[in-house]
């Protein structure tokens, strides 16, 4: 859905300019704290300059709205507020049901049909899974895209997802972190896992935030609870 709407300049990066994604940021910036906000926000601005390198033909047809609410609100489950996580489910689904809540809530009816919310849900629910994420819809591997390479880099991306898709240049990425930096980032992450590790443990021991448990919380054990314990434990023979 690509529609024709107003721009901004952000951090060097032209982004689009609706007032569902000014809503989006006060939103990403009421229930998250300074940190996870600035990274929310560069992963969408180094997404949308990841955009901006793709052939005019392929820019059309993405849907920039939706994916710019899905890169800013794709870490609301990173909340320790009930309004917008849950006690029993993982962070990346609890970020999509308080996306999709709010899209119900705020935006028109009239523009966010039941396909239109469910690609939002799946570009949040799906953005820490590349080996699904590159198989979705364009949003949804933007997302991914734009998020990783906030946190890993160009290079490391460019290896991962291809040279022809992060086309972001260096002064880009600088621009963006220089207006939103990320000095403590990596400690910042791994208290974030850690407590999820603590909080809710149960939603952390299949998927890679159980990493963070098993290398730095002290008690945390993957261990018999992971898809091959249990395949182990209750295949037959």
């Amino acid at each position: 859905m690509a529609l024709q709407r107003g721009t901004r300049v952000l951090a060097g990066v032209t982004v689009p300019d609706t007032p569902l994604i000014n809503k989006a940021l006060a939103y990403a910036r009421e229930y998250m704290d300074d940190q996870g906000y600035k990274h929310v926000v560069r992963s969408w601005l180094t997404g949308q300059a990841i955009i901006a390198h793709l052939p005019s033909s392929a820019q059309q047809s993405i849907d920039v709205e939706l994916f710019a609410i899905s890169t800013i609100l794709h870490d609301l489950g990173w909340s320790t507020s009930p309004d917008v996580t849950s006690a029993d489910k993982c962070f990346e689904v609890d970020g999509a049901n308080a996306a999709r809540d709010f899209i119900i809530r705020e935006a028109p009816a009239s523009e966010w049909d039941k396909h239109r919310i469910q690609l939002l849900w799946d570009a949040i629910a799906l953005h820490t899974n590349p080996l699904i994420a590159a198989h979705k819809e364009q949003e949804v591997l933007l997302a991914h895209a734009g998020i990783s390479t906030e946190l890993l880099g160009i290079e490391v991306n460019q290896k991962m997802l291809g040279k022809d898709l992060i086309g972001i240049t260096p002064d880009e990425f600088n621009g963006i972190v220089k207006e939103f930096p990320k000095d403590g980032l990596k400690g910042y992450i791994i208290d974030v896992m850690c407590g999820l590790c603590k909080r809710k443990p149960e939603t952390t021991y299949m998927s890679f935030v159980g990493g963070f448990g098993e290398k730095y919380l002290e008690g945390y054990s993957c261990k018999g609870k992971q898809v091959v314990d249990l395949m182990e434990a209750f295949l037959s023979d």
